[in-house]
């Protein structure tokens, strides 16, 4: 939300109005994965709840991460000790908790003596190893490049190298994922709907919200909801939906309102290349500049490098990767790489906005922290915002926000997703039996191919990636091919598309092409026209 957003048209219902279209427990504003991580928790915990989302859902932060589930190795230099460790006990439950859009993740770094010790690195990476239990997630070990399959691709020079384990993930999906599951367990989920003004009542809040035409940009004020609690999850708008949430000092009601935490925005980019190297492991090179950029076996075809951090003061909503940072994370991986990476080698582009929290606006912004706080107020309009955060400690975060929140409404209820699976993540629906994420999906996949013979081994990979076990239900009564519907773009079918836009709030043919999925970076221009086509005429 940009300040001029915050100026539309006013609302001021006046004092004896307490109408509302909607009632709720908690209104959580944002679509993010944090404010989708909470609505999940909530509406798990038997309470209403409606989220809303101005744009759609992870268009912005959330969708443009490095796709890692991961805790952090450099974060140990960092002494973020509590940050890491954190995370990394999040780590193999979320991987089992969605093993069709996660993934375990082998890690090569190439060892720099000039910029650490080999023993430094070794003491971090079994710190690493031991911070946190692990059930399948090999440890990490230190390897002689030469002759080895994963130093083909580097130069003579890099001869020695360390594996670790992390994690990888489709943050876009995850996200969707979890508003299917607060869906699916009561929540009311609103995207491009706009939280316009939010006023304080006697107990509770008023909120108008206006839904935002992606095609004619126009906005309708077409809901008033009233909450008991309201959640801040506005990422990088987070401090401007604060200025609605606190508004004028109030006498009546709560603690007098703690500080709120200096929000640093830093831009991170990435670039997409054709694939760069034949194996599955992914590369953490160090620059000379001290920071880490990643090489990243990405959708068969390509590789992902990123990420830059560049302060960011224009709208989150306009960021966009710049010449110097293309140039930047070039360099970087071609410092490595026998082959040079080249400006001209990129074939799509993305940046997104992190919202930091910074004490201390001189230092470096790779050095800011990535944990997160969740501040509160008590009262007779009771809040909480989210500060801060990153993928891998969506959940807990929700969970805590959701410990917090019962205390706040002074009615205690028992969390629940610390093992809990997300849609599509059972199964065993088609398999027999549970051995990990990576041995799992290749069964699956198995069992789907042998179900239905007519589907092509990539159609099989695709939609076992992005639904899996929901597959089930996109072929259900499906005989063969023609069966999908019309075939809008290669292997691209109606059945799909409808899919997406009735179960996965999927409004343009970006949401489908770039957050949906990644079908934008495998079909040419016409194709993709040809599916914003078809979802631009459902809206008639």
């Amino acid at each position: 939300m940009s300040s001029s957003d915050q100026a539309a048209t006013p609302f001021d219902p006046g004092p004896q109005d307490t109408s509302a279209d909607v009632s709720c427990d908690v209104l959580v504003i944002g679509g993010g994965i944090n404010g989708a991580g909470i609505a999940r928790d909530l509406a798990g915990r038997g309470w209403s709840v409606v989220l809303c989302e101005q744009h759609d859902l992870a268009q912005h932060t959330s969708s443009a991460s490095t796709k890692l589930i991961h805790g952090g190795l450099r974060y140990l230099e960092y002494g973020q000790l509590g940050l890491v460790r954190k995370a990394l006990q999040e780590r193999e439950g979320l991987l089992r908790s969605a093993p069709h859009i996660m993934a375990p993740l082998r890690f090569v770094l190439p060892h720099d003596a000039d910029m650490r010790p080999a023993w430094m690195i070794r003491a971090g990476l079994w710190l690493y190893d031991h911070l946190a239990h692990r059930d399948f997630l090999p440890g990490s070990g230190q390897i002689g490049l030469e002759g080895h399959v994963l130093g083909r691709s580097l130069k003579p020079a890099w001869r020695q190298a360390f594996v670790y384990s992390d994690g990888w993930v489709d943050d876009a999906r995850l996200v969707v994922l979890c508003a299917q599951d607060a869906r699916e367990r009561g929540a009311s989920i609103l995207t491009r709907t706009r939280c316009m003004q939010l006023r304080p009542l006697a107990q509770g809040w008023e909120a108008l919200l206006a839904h935002h035409d992606p095609h004619t940009g126009r906005l309708t004020h077409n809901v008033a909801v009233r909450a008991k609690l309201v959640v801040n999850a506005a990422g990088p708008w987070a401090d401007q939906v604060q200025a609605l949430v606190t508004g004028e000092p109030r006498a009546s009601g709560g603690s007098a309102p703690t500080p709120v935490p200096h929000l640093r925005l830093v831009k991170g980019s990435h670039l997409i290349v054709p694939r760069l190297f034949e194996h599955d492991h992914a590369y953490l090179f160090q620059g000379r500049d001290r920071r880490i950029v990643f090489a990243i076996p990405y959708e068969q075809r390509f590789t992902l490098i990123g990420t830059t951090d560049v302060d960011h003061a224009a709208d989150p909503a306009q960021a966009a990767i710049d010449e110097a940072e293309v140039d930047y994370l070039c360099e970087a991986v071609s410092r490595y790489f026998r082959q040079p990476v080249r400006p001209t080698d990129v074939v799509w582009a993305y940046a997104g906005v992190r919202p930091l929290m910074d004490g201390e606006r001189a230092g470096k912004a790779s050095a800011v922290t990535r944990d997160y706080r969740l501040q509160r107020q008590a009262g007779a309009s009771p809040w909480l915002t989210v500060w801060g955060g990153k993928i891998t400690t969506f959940r807990k975060l929700a969970e805590q926000a959701g410990d917090m929140i019962g205390e706040l409404l002074e009615d205690r209820r028992a969390a629940w997703t610390r093992d809990a699976v997300l849609p599509g993540g059972r199964l065993l629906d088609l398999i027999e039996a549970e051995v990990d994420p990576v041995t799992d999906i290749a069964e699956f996949q198995r069992r789907l191919r042998q179900r239905h013979p007519w589907m092509d081994l990539g159609l099989v990979r695709r939609w076992s990636r992005q639904y899996g076990a929901q597959a089930l239900h996109l072929l259900e009564g499906v005989q063969q091919r023609s069966d999908l519907g019309a075939e809008v773009a290669p292997d691209v079918y109606e059945a799909e598309l409808f899919h997406l836009r009735r179960q996965e709030w999927a409004f343009t043919g970006e949401d489908v092409l770039w957050r949906r999925t990644k079908l934008g970076l495998h079909l040419d221009a016409a194709q993709r026209e040809a599916v914003s086509r078809w979802m631009a005429a459902q809206q008639g």
